[in-house]
């Protein structure tokens, strides 16, 4: 008889395996692909993901179940796990569970199947000694990223073969208030390493607050947000077949009148210019009824080709856009094909008849003829002439001009010259067949957005989600304004704020806005506008942070740097190449590894990153051929997600990352020249399958990968041999990337490499100095200045990280 500890990270469970050297010698063979093998005495398989690799390990978490009720900044926490034992053994087990980060938290318990279990609660100076005498033992560097943290373990507990364990993690915490902003955390990275994923996730976070409440916002998920009123948020979140779930935050604020601000603000370390995220939201329910008539142009496509669904659709739009029109709203409805059709020759103010009226209007459009676009807009735009009153053009379309004016700059300057009272619109793009890169222009240059409809995909939808916004219009003539502490006004205190042109605020919605400051300081925030023809100011006392204060805010730099590329792709679509825009697109991708369809080529394992003007000639000819694609899917998928990258309100949402896929996707089979454009790997002859030889085989095999793209003139390491990539499999470009904190690694030359390395001029990047791992000089690492570093210590593979200003390479240790 033989024991046998598997560490895992899953809530940093330890499980004592008992059973005879045979079923011990089946399971060692189950994880060899995921696991170090320790001495022959009191073996110890230490069981740790890898990207993208599933785990076989002896119990799964089948659900996780996570209630949270806040109450006036007290949060009352219980989280359940539901555990299954898929072994023919018993299972001994010990929970580990890290504390979230300076909070205060009591009446921590931890309950299985209904009897509490004793456990012991160590403060994070105590626990850090804890954790790392676990890594020396286990050879496992996983809980290195709990490091810091406080620590709760529990006695040992049975778990009988094919039985399962609800344990439930029952606490209460103190939440912090930032500058207003009340901060929650869970804890559910612990879970992300439970070997299979996690059938069902399910979190409910119900705030409670005597102050009513203005912003409500998570960094880290999408939550579904319900607002019964203005002192409750009920915030819920459902996933299904989980593979790695990251830790849950969420943030709230109390404070302001009618319009609510709150600012999030992050700077760099080394004196870099910070950034800053401003949440601004009306209250649910204002104390006074604002009832802002305004102007609403609905001009739909009644060409041939929307016959059949589209028409219908477009028509049922129009019907549910016309029963919601407000009783001091104007408007008119124009239908256009080779000709233009008006519902009535001027603005029509809405009243029962004329509600009636255009009812019967909508039921006469039906689909034929060309596609007469300038003229449809010119026509509609005329009408205008209240320089004063808000006005909305929701403009439908499913294809190319093909009467009239044809040439999308003529279109565009035509409408900008007919469109004297500043009108926004709002262009609907349904279908593969338009020119999406008009409706983006007209968008831009009309203070509007465009929203891209897939021929799968119901228009109704898609127009009613803008239409329920536009008709709770609150704030017109939305501006903000900066003023530091010693009277510097925006200019000189901050720079590059997206959205550049503030949109008008509507009820249940809130405002993101994001850009960059120069110095750390108190700031005076002013939010102006105008409320039913009223002008309106809102004030908000607070501060640029500095390094030390904003640590935990770095989400604000990735969503700036987000927002940042989608404007940057819009530039060179829009305005045509520009070298020092290609170059910043090139550094941002590379830095944050947000990878775009034109700067995908950086994951590839044989690239060298120092490389800077072959990187730059590369992503120049990718997105110069990819955005001269103005119609079609191809098209139409790259506007889409450029629009998605511009509204991003979260960084790394799975959203994006699908979007980019989906683009590269149709580039790879629509371009030769942009194959492997779309996250895959780019190789060094053209139509070449990659191999990522090392990370494949810790990837245990799985056979994955894509096209190449040949001819690129960039600077390759030395590839494998032919006969070598045949035999091994192939991984993605999402999986040679990584993303811990604030830098970003990329899998290179059979190791784990720090973006901030790969950048460095080949002489700096000789200087290296080795470290084994789990040597003295190894911890002495993970300690430096507090533990800020051990987080991207937690390699199991080698890694080459950029620390204080030195390279460090930190290499396995020798087998015994």
């Amino acid at each position: 008889m033989q024991r046998q500890i598997v560490y895992s990270e899953s809530s940093a469970i330890m499980v004592t395996l008992s059973g005879d050297r045979g079923m011990l010698t089946r399971f060692a063979s189950l994880v060899a692909m995921l696991a170090f093998m320790a001495s022959a005495a009191g073996q110890i398989a230490i069981v740790d993901r890898l990207p993208g690799t599933p785990q076989g390990i002896e119990f799964r978490i089948s659900h996780v179940e996570v209630n949270a009720d806040i109450v006036d900044q007290v949060a009352e926490v219980q989280m359940a796990q539901t555990f299954r034992n898929v072994s023919q053994r018993t299972l001994e087990t010990q929970f580990l569970f890290p504390l979230p980060d300076e909070v205060a938290i009591h009446g921590l318990t931890l309950i299985v199947d209904g009897k509490e279990l004793t456990g012991e609660l160590k403060p994070k100076d105590q626990a850090r000694s804890e954790y790392e005498a676990i890594v020396r033992k286990q050879k496992d560097p996983a809980l290195l990223e709990y490091a810091g943290q406080g620590l709760y373990r529990t006695s040992v507990f049975p778990i009988p073969p094919g039985q399962e364990r609800r344990v439930e993690i029952r606490y209460t915490q103190v939440l912090k208030n930032d500058s207003g902003l009340i901060d929650f955390t869970l804890p559910l990275g612990t879970v992300k390493h439970a070997g299979q994923p996690i059938d069902e996730l399910n979190i409910t976070i119900r705030v409670n607050s005597k102050d009513e409440l203005k912003n409500v916002y998570s960094p880290t998920h999408n939550f579904a947000i319900t607002r019964p009123n203005d002192n409750k948020a009920v915030c819920r979140l459902n996933l299904k077949n989980v593979t790695q779930p990251d830790d849950t935050r969420l943030l709230y604020g109390v404070r302001g009148g009618e319009f609510g601000m709150d600012l999030v603000s992050y700077q760099p370390d080394g004196g870099e210019h910070g950034y800053f995220m401003l949440l601004a939201s009306p209250k649910v329910k204002m104390k006074e009824k604002h009832d802002i008539s305004k102007t609403l142009l609905l001009v739909v496509d009644r060409s041939g080709s929307m016959s059949g669904e589209k028409i219908e659709q477009a028509k049922s739009s129009l019907r549910q856009m016309i029963n919601q029109l407000g009783e001091k709203d104007t408007f008119n409805i124009i239908s256009y094909s080779s000709e233009v059709t008006l519902f009535q020759s001027e603005l029509e103010l809405v009243s029962d008849s004329s509600r009636k009226a255009a009812l019967s209007f909508v039921e006469d459009i039906y689909a034929g003829g060309g596609t007469n676009i300038n003229e449809a807009l010119s026509m509609a735009l005329k009408q205008l002439n209240d320089h004063h009153r808000p006005t909305y053009v929701l403009f439908f379309t499913d294809g190319l001009p093909t009467v009239g004016t044809t040439d999308e700059t003529a279109i565009a300057a035509s409408v900008s010259a007919a469109n004297k009272v500043h009108a926004r619109i709002f262009s609907f793009g349904v279908g593969y067949d338009v020119n999406s890169r008009l409706l983006d222009r007209l968008s831009k240059e009309q203070r509007g957005t465009s929203v891209f409809v897939k021929p799968a995909e119901d228009i109704e939808v898609a127009a009613s989600n803008l239409f329920s916004k536009v008709s709770a219009l609150v704030m017109t003539d939305v501006q903000l304004n900066f003023t530091g502490a010693h009277s510097e006004n925006s200019g000189q205190l901050v720079t590059r704020m997206y959205p550049s042109e503030l949109t008008d605020l509507f009820r249940g919605e809130q405002l993101i806005v994001v850009g960059r400051y120069r110095t750390s300081t108190p700031v005076t925030v002013t939010l102006t506008g105008k409320v039913a023809d009223k002008s309106r100011e809102t004030k908000l006392e607070t501060s640029f942070g500095n390094s030390d204060a904003t640590r935990r805010n770095q989400f604000v730099e990735t969503l700036w740097v987000t927002r940042r590329i989608g404007e940057i792709i819009d530039e060179l679509d829009l305005k045509g190449q520009n070298k020092e825009l290609v170059d910043e697109l090139v550094a941002l991708s590379l830095k944050h590894g947000i990878m775009t369809p034109y700067t995908s080529f950086l994951a590839d394992e044989n690239l060298s990153l120092h490389d800077r003007s072959g990187l730059m000639s590369e992503a120049e000819s990718r997105s110069e051929q990819g955005l001269s694609v103005a119609y079609g899917s191809d098209g139409f998928l790259q506007r889409s997600y450029k629009s998605q990258l511009k509204a991003a309100i979260r960084p790394g949402s799975d959203a994006l990352s699908g979007a980019a896929e989906e683009v590269g996707n149709a580039l790879d089979s629509g371009s030769p020249a942009l194959a492997g454009s779309g996250g895959r790997p780019v190789g060094p002859n053209r139509g070449a399958r990659m191999s990522s030889s090392g990370l494949a085989s810790r990837l245990g095999g799985f056979p994955v990968g894509g096209g190449g793209l040949g001819g690129s003139g960039l600077e390759q390491n030395e590839s494998k041999s032919d006969a070598k990539d045949s035999d091994e499999s192939k991984v993605t470009a999402t999986q040679r990337i990584r993303h811990i904190g604030i830098k970003t690694f990329y899998w290179k030359n059979d190791e784990w490499q720090d973006s901030e390395y790969g950048t460095l001029k080949e002489d700096a990047q000789k200087d290296v100095v080795e470290v084994q791992q789990f040597s003295d000089e190894y911890f002495k690492l993970t300690n430096m200045n507090d533990g800020r570093y051990s987080k991207y210590l937690t390699f199991t593979e080698p890694v080459l990280i950029r620390v204080d200003g030195r390279n460090y390479r930190i290499v396995p240790p020798q087998e015994e």
